[in-house]
């Protein structure tokens, strides 16, 4: 499939190019910084502004799928706005490029635990709360997306540099609950984070809706 991926570079992003690869996908590796990207076959990296909806949605045209690795920064200042901006700008681009799939990277803290969000238990770290509140909000406006084929992927509640490096290549999945293992913890890595998003590119299962992935 040839695929648009905006964040290429990012945590997150630079995994699902690397599976993206691995699986034979032609890629538009999008960032702000495109000498971050190895050179390779099937990527072709541009560089390009998700606030500049036209000049995105010039981008990511003719692409079967777009997926939204889009992070304002954890250390951004104005992450929520910054976030929400870049956002809707991405779904707006998406729209007028006319490609139908958006999937987009998401964070943990829109899920429930019973009848409350993560985000809004007093044990949410501070540090990532403006960021998961931007994400949050997202999704509610995402939920109400009419014309595209969108899937909002939340992770594990644990998923950082310290879970890198593993590729299981399996997971299990759910949809508004993170998914726990025989310990009580919601884990993936980002390598297995990737495996899920590409499936979902491959074999969608959640068109319209929001799933989350765990071990």
């Amino acid at each position: 499939m040839k695929v648009a991926l905006i964040g290429a570079t990012g945590f997150v992003g630079n995994a699902i190019l690397k599976e993206l690869v691995e699986r034979g996908h032609s890629v538009t590796a999008i960032a702000r910084d495109v000498t971050k990207i190895a050179a390779q076959n099937n990527v072709t990296a541009v560089k390009a502004d998700v606030m500049n909806e036209d000049e995105l949605a010039a981008t990511v045209k003719g692409s079967d799928a777009v997926i939204s690795a889009y992070n304002a920064g954890w250390t951004n200042p104005n992450i929520y706005a910054d976030f929400l901006k870049g956002s809707k700008a991405i779904q707006s681009a998406v729209k007028k490029s006319e490609v139908k799939r958006l999937i987009v990277v998401g964070g943990a803290g829109s899920l429930f635990v019973g009848n409350v969000q993560l985000v809004d238990r007093p044990d949410f770290p501070e540090a990532y709360k403006a960021g998961a509140l931007a994400a949050k909000e997202y999704l509610d406006i995402l939920q109400n997306e009419t014309t595209l084929d969108w899937t909002f992927l939340s992770p594990a509640i644990e998923m950082h540099p310290g879970t890198s490096g593993i590729r299981k290549g399996t997971y299990r999945s759910g949809l508004e609950n993170p998914v726990f293992d025989a310990n009580g913890k919601s884990v993936i890595s980002v390598e297995d984070l990737a495996v899920a998003i590409t499936d979902e590119l491959e074999t969608p299962k959640h068109i319209k809706k929001r799933f989350t992935v765990a071990y």
